[in-house]
């Protein structure tokens, strides 16, 4: 027997009961209780009518589910909490693992609601597999799209609305909550606040076009990710994502999924990673992915994902990593006490790093090796552990790094590694206090710096074993040493090449010093110096030094001392202070 639900009220109406209610069409709605009208959930279902609830009272069912539009599946009770989720959900359970059993848990239909189930049995939960998997961080898994053939826990397949809300997902043989599109179809199933865990893919799976909203879900402990997207453009707000193999939110395979204010914890991996196709192009921002084993956030592959405005910290590598071929644009995120670095590029990667903040990670603010293409802009790298910005040893990286702020980090604001061929202009490279160079360029290395200031102490404000041509910049000096250990704007050792042109040099010991190095200098401008401007020792070719200006109070210093043989050395001057 049908009679009128009173509790509807409280129940969400779906779009097409909402639709029938305002072109006028008449709807009575009825609830079907379990096993009080019907003796099984699905028998309820089939009398069930579209705008109907099916209430089922708490117990164990063994049973799979395939919904009908329109019609609500709800647990009853109230919305008190349990222990994990709502404690009706927990009280409510399909057990889905039976002889015979075919298909899905539940399979949803058109503008249907599954509201506060636990749904289990689906598949075959392989524990020895997740551990063994979880030990390895899941470097042993196959490499394979997760929208690979499966039986999830509950299905909305090619449903274009429906709403799955409250529900327990666990111990499932695939993934938890699977979700797919269908061709020339297009709509946002809802899956909130759900709990997925345990389950041998994802815990919530977004794949084949399909373009749900996926909100404020929690998902651990699953194979793959705790919510996973393969050719999907999911809206991914507020979740809670940790312990899961991978990352906890994954991206892959031609996904555009926007992935925004989550919580992304203890992964195995990432906290959100993207990988494939360069046109797996998500937006990632206002994430906040701390504690995860390997970065915060992710790109690898082909991937071009921007990200922005996240907060990545305490992750065991980097805060941001990017390696592979991927092409992500990571801008304005604060990445701080990872243990190696704020941003991260290795391999062929080509990012845009813009407008970030990278603070107290263990080595480099933002760090470069094997073979990236980096563009560095705007930044603010401050209090590292070894470098603001690196670049480790490689065949042919390649970097512009424009308007930073580099400061205040324990060796060196920039270090450049050989192979590198690096661009470095209009930015401010600064420490107080210590003995390390401001800036270090080894042997192999290629650096041009343009219009830069470049303040402190220590021993150089740039120390060159490979190449550098520095223009126009200020070297402004905190401490000038005339005795004891080097402080000299640059240093050139021995087999470098520095070229200086039109740089301002204040209150560093010499402007110049270089041993067995190729040196050039002209048109430079240099104050509070000890002697000698430019201190130039057994060149290894005849230097050029003309057109440079010393100002000194000093009648006995010069300009230029060169022991060796002598090139051009012309038109230098020495003005007084007063002049």
């Amino acid at each position: 027997m049908r009679s009128p639900s009173t509790s509807l009220l409280s129940l969400p109406l779906s779009l097409a009961v909402i639709s029938a209610l305002l072109m006028g069409g008449a709807v009575t709605a009825a609830t079907i209780n379990v096993p009080g009208d019907q003796r099984t959930i699905q028998a309820a279902v089939d009398a069930a009518a579209f705008g109907d609830v099916v209430l089922v009272a708490a117990g164990t069912y063994k049973e799979r589910i395939t919904l009908k539009p329109g019609v609500t599946l709800r647990s009853a009770g109230d919305d008190s909490k349990g222990q994990l989720g709502l404690a009706r959900a927990e009280a409510t359970i399909l057990d889905c693992d039976f002889a015979g059993a075919e298909g899905a848990g539940v399979s949803m239909a058109e503008d249907s609601i599954l509201d506060g189930f636990t749904v289990t049995g689906v598949g075959t939960y392989d524990e020895e597999k997740w551990n063994k998997h979880y030990a390895t961080q899941g470097n042993e898994q196959p490499h394979e799209e997760i929208g690979a053939p499966g039986t999830p826990g509950i299905a909305a397949d090619g449903i274009t609305r429906c709403t799955v809300v409250h529900n327990i997902v666990h111990h499932i043989g695939y993934t938890g909550i699977a979700v797919s599109g269908a061709e020339g179809k297009s709509g946002t199933p809802h899956i909130y606040r759900n709990i997925a865990y345990r389950n041998m893919g994802g815990g919530i799976g977004a794949m084949r076009k399909s373009t749900p909203v996926i909100e404020e879900n929690i998902c651990f402990e699953n194979f793959y990710a705790g919510v996973g997207h393969e050719d999907a453009s999911a809206l991914v707000i507020r979740n809670i994502c940790y312990g899961n193999i991978r990352a906890g939110v994954g991206i892959s395979e031609h996904s555009k999924a926007i992935v925004r204010e989550n919580k992304c914890y203890g992964n195995r991996r990432a906290g959100i990673g993207v990988r494939t196709y360069e046109d797996t192009e998500p937006l990632i921002e206002n994430n906040e992915c701390y504690n995860n084993d390997m970065s915060g956030i992710g790109a690898d592959e082909n991937s071009a994902p921007t990200i922005r405005n996240n907060r990545c910290y305490d992750n065991a590598m980097a805060g941001i990593g990017c390696q592979g071929e991927a092409r992500p644009v990571i801008i304005g995120n604060t990445c701080y006490r990872n243990k190696l670095a704020g941003v991260a590029s290795r391999g062929g990667a080509q990012p845009l790093i813009k407008g970030n903040e990278c603070y107290e990670n263990g080595k480099a603010g933002i760090a470069q090796t094997e073979d990236a293409q980096t563009t560095i802009i705007g930044n603010y790298c401050h209090h590292n552990g070894a470098t603001g910005i690196g670049f480790d040893d490689c065949e042919h990286g390649v970097s512009l790094v424009v308007n930073n702020r580099v400061i205040d980090n324990a060796q060196v604001a920039i270090g450049i590694h050989s192979g590198w061929t690096v661009t470095v202009s209009g930015n401010e490279l600064a420490r107080e206090g210590g003995l390390p160079p401001i800036v270090m360029v080894f042997e192999g290395a290629t650096a041009t710096f343009n219009n830069n200031t470049i303040r402190g102490g220590g021993v150089a404000g740039i120390r060159v074993a490979g190449t550098v041509e520095a223009t126009g910049n200020h070297f402004d000096g905190t401490s000038l040493r005339k005795v004891g250990p080097p402080n000299f704007a640059i240093w050139g050792l021995p087999n470098s090449t520095v070229t200086m042109t039109n740089n301002q040099v204040t209150s560093w010991r010499h402007a110049l010093q270089a041993t067995g190095a190729s040196v050039n200098a002209s048109g430079n401008t240099v104050s509070n110096f000890h002697r000698t401007a430019f201190d130039i020792k057994q060149p290894t070719t005849a230097p050029n030094v003309f057109g440079n200006t010393a100002i000194s109070a000093d009648a006995k210093v010069e300009v230029v001392t060169i022991d060796g043989p002598s090139g051009v050395v012309a038109e230098n001057v020495v003005k007084a202070e007063s002049e």
